[in-house]
């Protein structure tokens, strides 16, 4: 069993928050994004020594995202990229890659693109501004998270309540919030592009049948940040952009945040796709400087679910501010209550589909090893993404132009995985005790053992005691505590207890952990079988997919009634450790 300490479930907070005139009264939060960060602080470039980081991970990171600007496996993954990492206040990386600008169009007989002249192509440079695609759903989400602290917008109001016609097809009952944690049963989509004006656009919405009852399934769709968009501009008078600047990125100071970026912009943006049918849905040519997602085009290049474009560094001052409890320097753009709504999974009812209002949480697939039941992110099709880590107070950003020249060069999010592991490793685990501990890596498709020399505990009442950490995939990846008196020829589970400090014991009966331990250490408690020559080890197995930061041992100690059959402290004790796939690590 793994003591997760999960935030309150999503009928706890419907009991907690009461709508009082709309308004939101919130109860006390577990510590968050809040307490992770002391003040408001604000980003400043640092070394890595400063930010407490591992400078020779953040090495690896951008060495892991150039080799995708290569054959991945095809075609590279996309043809630039921005990095950005860091810890507290402190930027330890802040780099570009490749080109923002290489392709003229895309060659669908060939599948190849054709390039500018290299004089014309633009490299990437940190600055340069990307269209955010699906990342644009935060702003929308932050916004409505706005207006319920302000009163004017009530969580688990219908949304039918602020917009009539949106009643219409079996949509009364579905609620603000089933929008911002996609359990409206919308589907995904629908090309309202193919509607000739912004009036028969609306209509298709308003005449939207959801798939599933709301409230029933999770499936995330854009058709529920564009409603949000709908209801904000209705209760407020205001157009979305106007919103997003005037309570978001002014306040802020996010200068090259925007809706629609004017043409002077357009050197500094990275171009996207070739779009063409049938790829596409609608004809253009090469996408550069406009909204790439063919609905947000067609209203206007300001929506809900899309048309946002940033920088790296504008989206981690967007972090930087949730991570403070909603304060960046002297502005406060929400409460830090409001903020726990965000890092709070609303979703338990569907597993592997954790979401707090707007954010994604706990989302290994793009978020790797910085993955927690606190980890917050979101990504967008264009290639980008945001992940913010409030266990470690970490976040990244990674934009990328991965539809550049054509959607269909990339898939899965392999960038994002390897950036967000190595930060992750970049975040040090302090031994427990002494200068080293047992450390796992963090290598996928793998199975390491840790094993001690043969023990005799005939005796009986022969207990090991030691300090362990870990964080695996749920359920995919573990760590066994395992016996065997027949000299590995079998091996048996070794029942145990954990407890964290000043925590209570948590019992594991099959001898294992997975998921999450808090990223702290835990004091770990075995009663061992008897046994002439017994040899007890650590396994720790991992599938092919994602992985989490590893599991580490420490202070590995056995003793009976008679007196210290093992202590690793003892260095010919420590030197009869057999590891394989485990190394001995300062962090």
């Amino acid at each position: 069993m793994t003591d997760t300490r999960p935030g309150p479930t999503r009928r706890q907070l419907a009991r907690g928050a009461l709508a009082l005139g709309g308004a939101l009264a919130l109860a006390p939060f577990p510590a968050g994004p809040a307490a992770a960060s002391s003040g408001h602080s604000t980003l400043r470039h640092g070394s890595p020594a400063r930010a407490g980081l591992l400078a020779g991970h953040l090495r690896q990171l951008v060495a892991d995202a150039s080799a995708f600007l290569g054959p991945s496996p095809a075609h590279p993954w996309y043809a630039g990229a921005v990095l950005l990492a860091g810890r507290g206040g402190t930027v330890a990386l802040h780099e570009p890659i490749g080109m923002a600008v290489r392709y003229a169009s895309y060659d669908e007989k060939t599948d190849t693109g054709v390039e500018f002249p290299a004089d014309a192509q633009i490299p990437m440079t940190e600055d340069t501004v990307f269209d955010l695609a699906s990342v644009s759903k935060l702003f929308t989400s932050i916004l409505a998270v706005q207006q319920i602290e302000r009163g004017t917008l009530a969580l688990e109001a219908p949304v039918a309540s602020y917009l009539p016609e949106f009643a219409a097809a079996g949509k009364e009952s579905m609620t603000v919030r089933q929008l911002l944690t996609h359990t409206s049963g919308f589907r995904s989509w629908i090309p309202l592009y193919n509607a000739p004006t912004h009036e028969e656009r609306l209509r298709l919405i308003w005449n939207e049948a959801p798939l599933n009852p709301p409230g029933t399934r999770y499936l995330y769709s854009d058709l529920n940040l564009i409603s949000l968009q709908l209801v904000l501009e209705r209760i407020t008078g205001r157009r979305l952009d106007t919103l997003l600047h005037e309570e978001i990125t002014g306040p802020l100071g996010m200068d090259r945040t925007r809706y629609n970026p004017p043409a002077s912009w357009k050197p500094r943006i990275a171009a996207t796709e070739d779009a063409r049918r049938p790829w596409s849905g609608l004809d253009r040519g090469l996408v550069w400087g406009e909204v790439h997602d063919e609905n947000a085009f067609s209203l206007g290049g300001v929506a809900g679910h899309a048309g946002v474009f940033s920088c790296a560094w504008d989206l981690a001052v967007l972090g930087r501010t949730l991570l403070n409890g909603g304060a960046y320097g002297r502005t406060r753009v929400l409460a830090p209550e409001s903020v726990e709504l965000m890092f709070t999974d609303f979703n338990t009812d569907f597993p592997g589909d954790e979401h707090g209002l707007g954010f994604e949480l706990y989302q290994h697939w793009y978020m790797g090893a910085m993955a927690t039941p606190r980890t917050a992110g979101h990504t967008g099709f264009t290639g980008t993404s945001l992940v913010l880590d409030p266990s470690t107070d970490s976040f990244l950003v990674v934009l990328g132009n991965s539809v550049h020249p054509v959607r269909s060069w990339r898939s899965g999010s392999a960038p994002r995985v390897a950036a967000a592991n190595r930060l992750a490793r970049a975040v040090p685990v302090r031994p427990r005790r002494g200068r080293t501990a047992w450390f796992s890596g963090m290598a996928s498709a793998t199975a390491a053992t840790l094993a001690l020399p043969g023990l005799d505990t005939s005796a009986g009442s022969a207990r090991l005691r030691c300090g362990l950490w870990w964080d695996t995939e749920p359920g995919s990846d573990s760590l066994v505590l395992e016996a065997s008196d027949d000299d590995g020829t079998t091996w048996r589970p070794v029942p145990f207890s954990t407890a964290r400090h000043g925590g209570a014991p948590l019992e594991h009966p099959a001898g294992s952990v997975t998921g999450w331990s808090g990223r702290v250490w835990h004091r770990l408690t075995a009663g061992l079988p008897a046994g002439e020559r017994l040899t007890v080890r650590w396994r720790y197995t991992t599938d092919r997919l994602y992985v989490g930061r590893g599991t580490y041992v420490d202070g590995l100690r056995v003793e009976n009634g008679d007196g210290v059959l093992f202590d690793e402290s003892r260095p010919a004790d420590a030197e009869r450790i057999s590891a394989a796939g485990w190394v001995l690590s300062e962090n």
